[in-house]
C-alpha cells in the first residue's frame, strides 16, 4: 500500500530586500541547503507596487546551478553575456543553466495595473556537471500542458510526467518536477512522489490541509522560533510545506480552494560551498570563481 508522505516542516517566507532593491519573499535559502537538496532557494517577488520590484536584477553572475523563473503576473526583461535576450509574460518559465558560468540579468516590469507576480527557484548542479555548457530554455505558455482530474483539479505540467504527458522542460539533471497544481473547494488531491526524492509545496493564494495529522506538528518561521499548528495542518498562502519521504502527498480543501506549487528532485548528497550567485563543491573553486570573474575569464563558452 502506497505510504502517504507526513510533513517534516512547514515554513513561512520572510520579506528580505534582492538585487537593486527589490522587496521579496525568502522560501528558503542558504540555511536550509540541507533540507532542500537538490535545491537551494525559492524567492516569491509578488507585488502590486512598481517600486517594490522595479529596480530589478542587474547584471549578475552564476556558475554551478540552474534558475527557474516563474511568471504568473506582469513581464520579465532578460539578457546574458552569450547574446540571448527576451521578455516572459504570465505563464512562461525561463529556466536557465548557468553551469561553467554566465552573466546576467533579470528586469521585472510588473502589467498595466502594476501587478508583478513570480517565483524563482536555484537548482543545484551536481559535480560532473558544474562547468557544463551554460544554455537558456525560455517556455511559452501554450507549451505547458494543462491537466484537469476528474475532480476539477487544474495541473500546470512544468516539468515532470503526469497522465501520460510530459512536461516541456526535460533532460535535467536532477529529475525534477514542477507544476502549478489548483484544487478546488471540498476536493482531495492525491499525487505520487518518487520515493527519497525532495518534495515540497509552496501556497500561492486559498489553503488545504497537507497531511491530516491531529497535533504534534510545529510550523517554523526562520528566525522568529516556532509556532503550534493545531488540527489537521491546515497551510495558507506564503508558506511552504517539505515533506518527509514516501510514495505520495494527498492535500485536501473545504471551504476554500488552494493553489500551490508542487516541485520534487533527486538530492545530490553532494558537499556545498556557496556564496551570493555561485554554488560549487569546493572553497577553493569558489574562490577560483570570484578571481575569474573579477580578471574577466570567468566565461568559459561563448556563443
Amino acid at each position: 500500500m502506497p505510504s502517504t508522505r507526513k510533513i517534516r516542516k512547514i515554513i513561512k517566507s520572510t520579506p528580505t530586500v534582492e538585487g537593486a532593491g527589490v522587496h521579496l519573499r525568502r522560501v528558503f535559502g542558504f540555511n536550509e541547503v540541507q533540507l532542500f537538496d537538490p535545491f537551494l532557494l525559492l524567492d516569491d517577488f509578488r507585488s502590486d507596487t512598481q517600486k517594490d520590484y522595479i529596480k530589478g536584477f542587474p547584471w549578475h553572475p552564476h556558475r554551478g546551478i540552474e534558475t527557474i523563473t516563474y511568471a504568473i503576473d506582469g513581464r520579465i526583461e532578460h539578457g546574458d553575456s552569450l547574446g540571448n535576450q527576451g521578455v516572459i509574460f504570465a505563464g512562461d518559465v525561463q529556466w536557465m543553466t548557468a553551469g561553467s558560468g554566465i552573466i546576467h540579468q533579470e528586469m521585472p516590469k510588473g502589467d498595466a495595473l502594476q501587478r508583478m507576480g513570480g517565483f524563482q527557484l536555484w537548482a543545484n548542479l551536481p559535480k560532473s556537471q558544474k562547468m557544463t555548457m551554460p544554455r537558456y530554455r525560455d517556455v511559452k505558455a501554450e507549451s505547458i500542458p494543462l491537466i484537469e482530474t476528474e475532480g476539477g483539479t487544474l495541473i500546470r505540467l512544468i516539468c515532470g510526467q503526469l497522465a501520460g504527458k510530459q512536461g516541456p522542460v526535460q533532460d535535467i539533471f536532477i529529475d525534477p518536477a514542477y507544476m502549478d497544481v489548483t484544487v478546488p473547494s471540498r476536493s482531495e488531491f492525491v499525487h505520487a512522489t518518487q520515493k527519497g526524492h525532495t518534495v515540497m509545496a509552496y501556497v500561492i493564494d486559498g489553503s488545504a490541509a497537507f497531511y491530516p495529522q491531529r497535533g504534534g506538528l510545529r510550523e517554523e518561521t526562520p528566525g522568529d522560533g516556532t509556532v503550534d499548528v493545531g488540527g489537521d495542518a491546515v497551510v495558507g498562502n506564503e508558506k511552504l510545506v517539505l515533506y518527509q519521504d514516501g510514495d505520495r502527498v494527498v492535500v485536501t480543501t473545504e471551504k476554500t480552494g488552494v493553489r500551490f506549487l508542487l516541485i520534487s528532485g533527486a538530492p545530490l548528497h553532494e558537499p556545498i560551498a556557496w556564496h551570493g550567485p555561485i554554488v560549487m563543491n569546493t572553497q577553493a573553486e569558489l574562490e577560483t570563481a570570484f578571481e575569474e570573474y573579477r580578471n574577466g575569464t570567468f566565461i568559459k563558452h561563448a556563443k
